[in-house]
């Protein structure tokens, strides 16, 4: 059975690593993983009330002040929004604090001073050196022993004010991490609020009822009025509205909505009740999956995110020895106890992992927040990674760069006694039964009212026949050379007239196509439709290359071609036949309205609203948090060294071990708010005042 727990109180990614790697050796528990970021533990396991209990045991007796609680638990606590944690947490460093003060500007006897030196101690490390401890006599060696040895080193030395000064710097920065990190957890709860929580279920006597989103079923008919969220996709029946689609696309400007056109959940109306037909089930809804794929987004990590958590398990203590090694050393070379002690304590406290641990990770989280709240969906940090180096772009042309959506814009007229009119009606009398889209369009375009025809008998892959007033027509595609989409209408075997549609452009394709060559991205078309049709698009569009007439598997061959050249290839598409493609692709793009649910779980990332112009934010916030990343590695990697050299050297000065620490929480804190950025960098921004 698997289950999943609300877990707070953890302190750092390490302690979360930690604990995680103790829970897994409980008899019975399997596949443990915690979430620091998420706060959550998932876990598998037979007996789930037993294992439970054990693990809130071992937690608690490994991670003092660590709470896990299940659902029931969960909601309660959500009303209470006092953190007694913060408030304790702040509360005990004033009072270590003001101990410090004390002890450092009064002359007190020497028994009250180390009483008063204890106490601060222990109310600003006591978490801290609890856990160095418990965990020591597990084998585990973490940053807590750094500090740890540290205050005691500095006591021993007879340099108690900065042994004291270590652990007050340490404390306030790990409360400053903390609001880091629940800042950036508030985003995630910010999206489950959008989780509409009724759905007003039209019932078939004319009554309305309040029933949860996931009990409705495909097909019922749902009111929605103004100022609630739509529960569930659907299309609309009745009435015409102004939705406010922030929360899903990113866009704050009101669209439009009328009957007939599509509607999705997690969308307010803002005016005008409307009722609308369901077409989803609430798992299957637009904002049941932005809602799932950001909480397991997570999940996927980066290769760099992976790095990290690897070598952050073996880095604490490979800088114990080189601690120790610092020790000898300047003990060899000075022959003074004391000072090499010290030096030795400096190492430890700069080489504490906290700046890379925390800020990698959590930069990652960001930039996939920011995406989510951008409309784009993406299902880990490591496609966040592949999608900055994407250097080929290949697209499927209908419902990705087109609509999908046919419209008649000449009619070929080859018979002199007919007449447009004419040939759409005659034209329109076999297709009104079909689902075809463009059997719909010539339906659609005709204005006279079609009486019922029978007997007509559908040619697989050709067309329609059918008879009417003695004479039989056939409605569809005989040619094999024509040169667009184009339907043919016969009259007793005689070709009276041909319709000509296009698929129109979406708006925000060219525009698309532009910015992805000024990021030197090349652009490919990979269509089944005529040469002509494609190269027609392509020109309009401003696509590097296209190629039409291709099947699915020759759309997979292609890219399995570009990708054996090096290139890092991301394929957009939408239908069932380009999941293949979508999966094959470093990164692969699906539709979030329109496409196909193969090929939404098959791709990498999802653009909720279809809009290929959000693939342009993606890839610069996949950018620009990679570079964070980057800066934060480098930053932090580069102050730790320069300031372990000048510690080991003795070119510090006289207060060290306080330089050290400043440089480590401060580096620390840098990092994090750097990390910040991520979640507010706004790519819109830019492609928006293109767009003006």
């Amino acid at each position: 059975m698997k289950k999943t727990v609300k877990i707070e109180g953890l302190d750092c990614p390490n302690c979360a690593r930690a604990l995680e790697g103790e829970i897994n050796k409980i008899n019975g528990v399997t596949n443990a993983k915690i979430e620091f970021v998420k706060k959550t533990l998932t876990f598998e396991c037979e007996n789930l009330d037993k294992t439970f209990n054990k693990i809130v045991k071992l937690s608690k007796r490994l991670e003092p002040g660590v709470k896990i609680s299940d659902t029931s638990e969960q909601t309660a606590e959500k009303k209470n929004k006092f953190n007694t944690k913060l408030f304790l947490d702040v509360l005990f460093l004033a009072l270590g604090i003001t101990f410090g003060v004390i002890i450092f500007v009064g002359e007190l006897p020497k028994v009250w001073f180390w009483i008063l030196f204890c106490l601060s101690v222990l109310l600003l490390g006591y978490k801290t050196i609890y856990k160095a401890v418990v965990l020591l006599f597990k084998g585990i060696v973490n940053e807590n022993l750094l500090i740890t040895i540290s205050i005691i080193g500095a006591a021993a030395i007879n340099k108690p004010m900065e042994g004291l000064m270590v652990i007050a710097l340490y404390s306030i920065g790990k409360i400053f991490e903390s609001l880091a990190v629940e800042n950036s957890h508030k985003n995630i709860e910010k999206l489950a609020k959008l989780t509409p929580e009724y759905a007003n279920l039209m019932l078939e006597n004319g009554e309305v009822q309040k029933v949860v989103p996931n009990s409705v079923q495909i097909g019922s008919k749902i009111l929605i009025k103004v100022g609630e969220k739509v529960p569930l996709d659907g299309i609309v029946e009745e009435g015409s509205t102004f939705l406010d689609m922030q929360s899903l696309t990113g866009e704050s400007v009101p669209v439009q909505i009328n009957e007939g056109e599509q509607i999705l959940s997690g969308a307010v109306v803002l005016e005008r009740s409307i009722v609308v037909r369901t077409t989803s089930l609430y798992q299957d809804s637009a904002i049941a999956k932005i809602v799932n794929l950001v909480e397991n987004a997570t999940e996927n990590k980066s290769k760099t995110e992976t790095f990290i958590s690897k070598i952050t398990k073996w880095y604490t203590l490979g800088v114990v020895l080189l601690a120790l090694s610092v020790f000898g050393i300047v003990f060899a070379v000075t022959k003074n106890f004391s000072t090499a002690l010290y030096r030795g304590l400096i190492f430890l406290v700069i080489s504490c992992p906290c700046a890379f641990a925390i800020s990698v990770p959590l930069s990652y989280f960001s930039g996939l927040g920011n995406a989510s709240k951008h409309g784009v969906l993406i299902k880990g940090s490591n496609y966040l990674d592949a999608l900055a180096g994407i250097n080929t772009m290949a697209f499927d042309k209908t419902g990705t760069i087109t609509t999908g959506e046919f419209k008649v814009c000449n009619v070929v007229l080859l018979d002199s006694t007919k007449t447009k009119e004419d040939i759409l009606f005659l034209a329109s009398l076999g297709e009104q039964y079909s689902i075809h889209p463009l059997a719909k369009a010539i339906v659609k375009e005709c204005d006279k009212n079609l009486p019922k025809i029978e007997g007509v008998s559908e040619i697989s892959g050709k067309g329609e026949e059918f008879e009417f007033k003695n004479k039989k027509y056939f409605v569809g595609r005989r040619s094999q050379n024509l040169n667009s989409t184009t339907v043919e209408v016969f009259e007793n075997e005689v070709k009276i007239g041909e319709i000509i549609l296009q698929d129109t452009i979406k708006n925000s394709s060219k525009q698309t196509c532009d910015e992805l060559k000024k990021l030197n991205i090349k652009t490919i078309l990979l269509s089944g439709d005529s040469k002509n049709i494609v190269n027609k698009v392509r020109e309009e569009v401003g696509l590097d290359e296209g190629l039409g007439e291709l099947l699915p598997e020759d759309k997979y061959e292609y890219l399995k071609n570009l990708k054996t050249n090096k290139n890092k290839v991301c394929y957009v598409g939408d239908g069932i036949n380009d999941a293949p493609s979508l999966a094959l692709s470093d990164v692969g793009i699906s539709m979030g309205i329109n496409g196909a649910a193969i090929s939404v779980d098959a791709s990498d990332v999802v653009l909720v609203d279809d809009d290929p112009l959000k693939i342009i934010s993606a890839i610069k916030i996949s950018k620009y948090t990679k570079k964070i990343v980057i800066e934060n590695i480098a930053v932090s990697a580069a102050v730790k060294l320069i300031f372990l050299i000048l510690g080991a050297t003795g070119l510090l000065g006289a207060y060290s071990m306080l330089l050290a620490v400043f440089a480590d929480v401060g580096v620390t804190l840098l990092a994090i708010l750097n990390s910040m950025r991520a979640l507010k960098y706004k790519p819109q921004k830019s492609i928006d005042n293109k767009k003006n």
